[in-house]
């Protein structure tokens, strides 16, 4: 006899018993559950005491399942209407994925082939085909995927450090994306397909908006920023962790790091030559973009190289303009949202930077953050030969800096935008890159392990919705600060400090996720890492740390 708390109501059973028979309704609303701290299928059977809690798309995790479940279907769909095809899903805008045929030839319809697969795959939801787990070794792997010509699944499994793979079939497609799955078909009710040349989004729904599919907002200047990523990587080989991964040893990765690096330079370079042809109008530099993109470094690199150019760029920090704590208004629950725009003292702000660029002297305030007030001001003018470069949350928000003409503004976004796949059915999360780095630099600067990181992530990524992305398409440059070798060097950090997390913590799924993926990659050594580069940020040993 065993008990199970299931959403908070006991109940006493004397055999083994599926999670999704626990479910008192059949309306497919749960799609994975969190059994005693570790996310289970819904076909998963217990026969011992356990707290098991069903997750439903308002939850991220489910999410994470809902998502590779649908390019499960999306995949069974091409193979089933469009063998022919090959084709590779990456993370896109709107918060949608991507599928990319890369061998459309320039007479295929696009549009009826999107609603071919349209059709097809809600016949397979209809039908509401069960999705069951199987085991295989390795070389067994191997062999299947040797039988179906999937050269980029058989390339990245070798570097499994497991024995055994785990793969789905559903009917008879089998196929493995790395991640939980919904126990059938008929799970998979709620998404979009939206023409989006040459391929297609798919959009689904996301745990941050209720879960419900967001309505599509279209980016076109950050979509092109990910196609250039896309085109990038493929210039230099590092699509998936297995081409990175041949990059990895000693004769060649001196070269696939630098060639990485001196990408960056060449982005700064085109950045510092903008900024220096148009110096006569180009005053206030505002550069943003969300959590561990390395925003300080490149601030820093951007200072240089218009120093490279004649210029002089003075750095304001937008710390120093926080008002008083107990000039904040609170919330409606009473709360302080420090990074809501209105804890800026703006009208200050704006007045400081448009008098500075009209050459008047002006008293820049200093914020004691331990004190959390003011602390005195410092005198400063500028002449015509220095851009303001301001860098933070609310950089490139035109409330921020509305007393300045647009043309006096040069506004860029930064963020990591890596085009890295496991294989070419299952894209590598920005987002989770961005969290790792933070994991690095919390437990190098701070001491503060993976957990608290983890813990704080949600609330960030509201932030950062809230504040940041709304803003991005209104940049005139958007800095790629990714760089395709990273992972290999942070993996060691990561891992180290991400196996303290104990199974019992309400993190352990997190961790255990991140794990999964970054155990692929091969170490690169810190020593190839140059002293000024972006990740120096993360890892330490920077020419800018304090």
């Amino acid at each position: 006899m065993f008990t199970v708390k299931v959403n908070g109501q006991r109940k006493t059973f004397n055999e083994r018993v599926r999670l999704m028979d626990l479910i008192e309704d059949n309306e497919h609303r749960y799609f994975i559950a969190r059994v005693n701290n570790r996310l289970r299928e819904l076909h998963y059977e217990i026969d011992f005491d356990a707290d098991v809690e069903f997750l439903d798309t308002t939850h991220s995790e489910a999410i994470f399942a809902y998502e590779a479940s649908l390019r499960y279907l999306v995949s069974m769909a091409f193979l089933k209407r469009y063998p022919q095809y090959e084709f590779k899903f990456n993370y896109s805008l709107s918060r949608s994925v991507f599928c990319h045929i890369t061998n459309l030839d320039k007479d295929d319809d696009l549009g009826e082939i999107m609603r071919t697969l349209q059709e097809e795959m809600q016949c397979l939801i209809d039908k509401d085909l069960p999705i069951t787990r199987l085991e295989m070794s390795k070389d067994e792997a191997i062999e299947f995927y040797e039988k179906h010509n999937y050269q980029d699944k058989i390339d990245v499994i070798k570097f499994r450090p497991e024995d055994t793979v785990h793969f789905y079939q559903c009917g008879n497609y089998i196929n493995y994306m790395y991640a939980l799955m919904v126990p059938s078909t008929g799970y998979l009710k709620d998404f979009k397909l939206r023409q989006y040349p040459p391929g297609f989004l798919i959009q689904y729904p996301r745990a941050e908006v209720g879960g419900v599919i967001p309505p599509f907002e279209d980016a076109p200047t950050y979509g092109r920023t990910l196609r250039d990523a896309n085109r990038w990587a493929e210039r230099i080989d590092a699509g998936t962790i297995a081409k990175i991964n041949r990059h990895a040893n000693k004769e060649t990765v001196n070269d696939f790091v630098q060639m990485n690096e001196s990408h960056h330079n060449q982005m700064l370079a085109e950045i510092g030559e903008t900024i220096k042809r148009n110096s006569d109008d180009i005053r206030l530099i505002a550069i943003a973009g969300p959590s561990s993109s390395g925003k300080t470094t490149f601030s820093n690199r951007l200072r240089i190289e218009l120093m490279t150019k004649g210029l002089k760029p003075v750095m304001i920090s937008l710390d120093d303009y926080y008002l008083d704590r107990d000039k904040i208004e609170p919330d409606e629950n009473g709360q302080i949202d420090l990074e809501h725009i209105n804890t800026l003292d703006i009208e200050l702000f704006n007045q400081n930077m448009l008098d500075l660029i009209q050459g008047k002297a002006v008293s820049i305030p200093k914020f004691d953050f331990m004190e959390k007030k003011r602390n005195g001001y410092k005198k400063l003018r500028i002449d015509a030969n220095t851009p303001i470069i301001i860098e933070g949350i609310h950089a490139l928000n035109e409330t921020l800096t509305e007393l300045i003409p647009h043309h006096q503004k040069y506004k860029i976004f930064i963020s990591p935008q890596l085009q890295i796949n496991i294989d070419y059915q299952n894209p590598i999360s920005i987002t989770n890159l961005r969290l790792l780095r933070r994991i690095v630099r919390d437990k190098k600067f701070r001491n503060a392990p993976a957990s608290k990181t983890i813990d704080m992530w949600p609330s960030v990524r509201r932030g950062e919705f809230k504040w940041i992305y709304p803003h991005q398409e209104g940049a005139d440059y958007i800095y790629n600060s990714g760089l395709a070798y990273e992972l290999g060097v942070m993996k060691k950090y990561a891992l180290d400090t991400l196996m303290e997390i104990p199974r019992e913590s309400e993190h352990f799924i997190t961790a255990n996720r991140l794990i999964k993926f970054l155990k692929y990659f091969k170490d690169i050594d810190d020593a190839y890492v140059p002293n000024n580069s972006l990740l120096r940020e993360f890892i330490g040993g920077s020419f800018f740390e304090d």
